[in-house]
């Protein structure tokens, strides 16, 4: 292919926004394009101020470019700003999250344990005591809050306060909740880099109209990632919750997520630990315990790093069912809900201790 204004027009047409859904030559975004040689330069003119993902697209396009037309290429892209749009100040783009009151981090060293149903049914369980609940779904490539609260086919509005364009949170069971699982379909793969991945969390952040919350839980990713530092950099967290199985390989991967937490250059309280599937409980044998990953792994972790145990969660055929239903288990007064009540009522006693004892948590400047 022969390198022209023309041609390379064609080629950036592969590139899609995000967010928009449309091709960036479609958008407007193409600008100042000119090509002297080997030389290629154009300029990415922003629909708005603040475009979370203008590096991710400027990444793309060179990539692109020198896909099709050979490494030997001197691409220069410039980043402007259209004169007609306004740069949203810091205050605007973080007002979102400003009158929550605590933060929640859900994580885990490894997927399987079972953390998304813990954030769940911990989430509608706090709401039940009265408190203003939301929950952001931060698993970005593997979205499941979305099934569980029953809204697989939501679609959340977009709403403008004061020439913002926010994001109206879904909410059911007196939860508000965000996930990238409302924004895509629930068969089709999220295959995406980071910078993109980490772009949709702050978008979720930021731009959800959250209003006033006592808590914001965050279900994490398993392990850790981008995101985890994404978060930490974006809002200042109130505390993590570490969840695990009692199984030895689940406990060596649940010290590493404690150690990433409390690390010095990141410094998040931990607010103690949750061993989830502790036992296995047949429903019609409530005082039979069968220990089938190991007995009270996690109970003895807690001991040994001097944190808080949160709740030992049974296997319960229930719990599972709640899930895949969309009627988390911590709904209604039943054994299951009961133990997600005590597990939510330890969690707001440390939170509370936590904040009386300890300054705020910053967030987190890291530097490359």
């Amino acid at each position: 292919m022969e390198l022209s204004n023309n041609s390379l027009l064609e080629i950036l047409k592969q590139v899609i926004h995000p967010e928009h859904g449309k091709d960036i030559v479609s958008l407007g975004m193409v600008q100042e394009l000119t090509v002297v040689e080997r030389n290629v330069s154009l300029s990415l003119t922003l629909q708005k101020g603040n475009d979370p993902f203008a590096s991710s697209i400027k990444k793309t396009c060179i990539k692109i470019i020198t896909k099709n037309f050979g490494d030997n290429l001197n691409v220069d892209i410039k980043i402007k700003a259209n004169v007609g749009a306004k740069p949203e100040s810091p205050y605007k783009t973080k007002a979102s999250v400003s009158r929550v009151k605590n933060i929640i981090a859900v994580a885990s060293g490894k997927g399987g344990v079972g953390k998304s149903t813990i954030a769940a049914n911990l989430a509608v369980a706090v709401a039940k005591t009265g408190a203003k609940v939301g929950l952001i779904d931060a698993d970005i490539f593997g979205p499941t809050i979305p099934k569980m609260f029953n809204l697989e086919l939501a679609q959340p509005v977009m709403l403008k306060e004061e020439g913002m364009e926010l994001i109206e949170p879904v909410e059911n069971y007196g939860v508000k909740i965000l996930s990238i699982g409302f924004f895509v379909q629930p068969d089709n793969a999220l295959i995406w880099r980071g910078p993109m991945a980490t772009s949709a969390l702050k978008q979720l952040i930021h731009q959800g109209a959250w209003g006033e919350l006592d808590y914001l839980f965050i279900d994490l990713p398993p392990g850790t990632s981008d995101i985890h530092l994404t978060m930490v950099q974006e809002i200042k967290v109130t505390g993590a919750v570490i969840v695990s199985t009692p199984q030895d390989v689940a406990l060596a991967a649940a010290i590493k997520g404690v150690s990433m937490f409390t690390s010095e250059s990141i410094n998040v309280p931990i607010l103690g630990l949750v061993e989830n599937m502790c036992w296995f409980t047949p429903e019609e044998l409530p005082n039979n315990k069968y220990y089938i990953f190991g007995k009270d792994g996690c109970k003895k972790l807690a001991e040994r790093m001097k944190l808080p145990l949160l709740g030992q969660i049974p296997i319960v055929q229930g719990i599972r069912e709640g899930g895949d239903s969309g009627k988390p288990a911590a709904l209604g007064n039943s054994l299951m809900a009961e133990a997600f009540d005590l597990l939510a009522k330890n969690l707001i006693l440390e939170i509370d201790k936590r904040n009386l004892s300890i300054p705020p948590t910053r967030k987190v400047e890291l530097k490359n």
